[in-house]
């Protein structure tokens, strides 16, 4: 055998583009809904340094065999500016991480986080209405989350970002969405909480630190963690210690995954 049967010449490429890149688990998951779909196309982990974005994505851009581009940490905010068309949760959060490719050479973009954030919570049959939520890390994929949750009318949410404009920005968005939740902004606590939700990159790869200082959980606290590497976070190891129940970034990335990949087949509907 002198060949492989998974890329030629003509295969479709799309890319995945953050810094770090190592964390990332699309690659596989998407390649694999391509794969599924019957598709002769590949997602490639894209490793820009982070003083060379702006200077790298337009060359990326121009690849002729580049459909599109999942963006991730730090870069979901800066990707605005290279969008052409925007969807409407992108328009309202001011970032993305989608970026692909019409059939007229302009580029389109959307932020899917929140979506799969919520598919899920909803595939675990855990409610969100009603609930009291604790959401720490406001970035691109925080707000996202943030929004997503408001949607689904919980009672409370309390946000932290080290951002001040940032929390209030997401908590204008959160009284747009869902009226009646009360938002407030402050340190993280899991006091009178029943779902915490880390969207920050504090306990990414190597790094062995917690989101914010805490020494145990209650158990029936709902424990999710946005990041996909390493999948059990320093986070969820002390939930389950705790006997939380946990939901992990890899369940979330499946939950967008469809719709990610749907994006890249049709995006002049975004």
């Amino acid at each position: 055998m002198t060949q492989v049967d998974f890329i030629k010449g003509r295969t479709r490429m799309f890319g995945i583009v953050g810094d770090p890149i190592a964390q990332v688990r699309s690659p596989e998951m998407i390649t694999w809904e391509f794969h599924r779909r019957g598709m002769d196309a590949l997602l490639v982990p894209v490793h820009v340094p982070t003083a060379e974005f702006d200077a790298v994505m337009p060359a990326l851009m121009r690849l002729p065999n580049f459909g599109g581009f999942v963006l991730t940490i730090p870069f979901k905010t800066r990707a605005l500016a290279f969008a052409n068309h925007l969807g409407l949760q992108a328009q309202v959060l001011g970032s993305l991480n989608l970026l692909v490719r019409r059939s007229d050479g302009s580029w389109s973009g959307d932020i899917f986080d929140g979506m799969g954030c919520v598919a899920a919570f909803q595939s675990r049959g855990i409610v969100i209405e009603g609930r009291r939520l604790m959401i720490v890390g406001l970035g691109g994929a925080g707000g996202a989350i943030a929004c997503a949750m408001a949607a689904r009318q919980p009672k409370r949410m309390r946000l932290h970002d080290l951002n001040a404009q940032r929390c209030a920005f997401i908590q204008s968005c959160i009284a747009r969405i869902s009226p009646t939740t009360v938002v407030e902004i402050g340190p993280p606590t899991i006091e009178s909480m029943d779902i915490l939700i880390n969207a920050s990159p504090v306990g990414m790869l190597d790094d062995a630190r917690l989101p914010f200082e805490v020494q145990a959980l209650p158990s029936d606290l709902v424990v999710f963690d946005a990041i996909v590497m390493p999948e059990q976070t320093p986070l969820l190891a002390l939930a389950e210690h705790c006997g939380c129940t946990v939901v992990r970034g890899r369940e979330m990335m499946l939950g967008q995954i469809p719709k990610l990949v749907d994006g890249f087949l049709n995006p002049n509907d975004i």
